[in-house]
């Protein structure tokens, strides 16, 4: 059995953490978030210590590795605000302990580099949830691109509009230096999706770029990509909007449209089998995604009406 410590423990995604710690057979033994609304932890480890200060929670890991007590954390898994990502994986691997990172992992490529030479120094590693490349259709997917052999790139149109309130800009995600704006804290597992599909990426050009969505155009290897992100209700399709829907999901490739609306719940238990079994994905694997959000949120918009997403209402 592994013992884990949790950052980010009122996050919306933790909950998922903790299932997989669960089901996975391990012990959550400590937790921290600066709010003390955790009651979702009596579900999973009751048990478990809680901080809301991070500084007694550094001096609980601390003591407990120096000591090398039976209960030391193994792995911390990393729930916090993206741009705070950065400094929480630093601590995990100084702690002794190997992390485990929401998406996305860093806000800027070369964040990646200096958490590359931190590894090299503790020997402990960085983990990433990059779930998107367990999903069975996604690997179908992959293997069919890399089996083909063709004469023109695939032509990819990718939409999510998933609604957001009002709260949504008057929190930490609406602050771009602390979320990196809606291409990385909304889409960035999406550009690692279509990396892991279609190869290197060769171009990024920006459409949009504001509070509320984004939109632009990826050239990969193996494919051309119009691509549409919004956290407004209004860019759901009218006939989706009018019958309550307020969120919107499609990629077509070729025309044709890829489901993988099933086989989500259990992905974080994958994503912690695989990484228990030593097969997770680390720093390098982030690396491409990183880099396209970093070039999306500097880079300057520029569209024409025949490379713009549909989505896009381009004058």
């Amino acid at each position: 059995m592994k013992h884990f410590a949790l950052i980010g423990a009122a996050g919306y995604i933790a909950p998922r953490h903790m299932q997989a710690i669960k089901e996975t057979g391990n012990e959550l033994i400590a937790a921290l978030d600066p709010s003390d609304s955790v009651g979702i932890i009596d579900s999973y480890f009751p048990g478990a210590d809680f901080f809301t200060e991070f500084e007694r929670f550094d001096r609980h890991i601390d003591k407990l590795h120096r000591a090398n007590d039976e209960r030391r954390v193994h792995y911390v898994s990393i729930c916090s605000p993206n741009y705070l990502h950065d400094s929480h994986v630093r601590f995990a691997l100084r702690s002794g302990a190997d992390a485990i990172c929401e998406k996305p992992l860093v806000l800027n490529p070369w964040n990646i580099d200096g958490l590359l030479e931190i590894e090299r120094a503790t020997g402990n590693r960085v983990n990433t949830i990059l779930q998107l490349r367990l999903h069975p259709a996604i690997r179908e997917l992959r293997e069919r691109v890399r089996s083909e052999r063709r004469a023109t790139k695939h032509e990819v149109d990718l939409a999510y509009v998933t609604s957001r309130g009002h709260w949504y800009l008057q929190s930490w995600k609406g602050d771009a230096k602390k979320s990196g704006g809606i291409a990385t804290n909304i889409g960035v597992h999406f550009f690692d999706m279509l990396h892991f599909i279609f190869g290197a990426l060769q171009e990024n050009v920006v459409h949009h770029s504001s509070d509320t969505k984004a939109a632009g155009y990826l050239e990969y290897e193996n494919a051309r990509v119009r691509w549409f992100l919004s956290i407004d209700v209004q860019d759901v399709p009218a006939a989706q909007r009018q019958a309550g829907q307020r969120t919107y999901r499609s990629i077509t490739v070729d025309g044709n449209e890829i489901e993988f609306s099933g086989g989500f719940t259990d992905l974080h238990v994958r994503s912690y089998e695989e990484i228990l079994a030593g097969r997770g994905f680390g720093l390098e694997d982030n690396r491409v995604a990183i880099e396209t959000v970093a070039g999306i949120r500097t880079g300057a918009p520029t569209v024409t009406k025949g490379d713009a997403h549909p989505f896009l209402r381009v004058p």
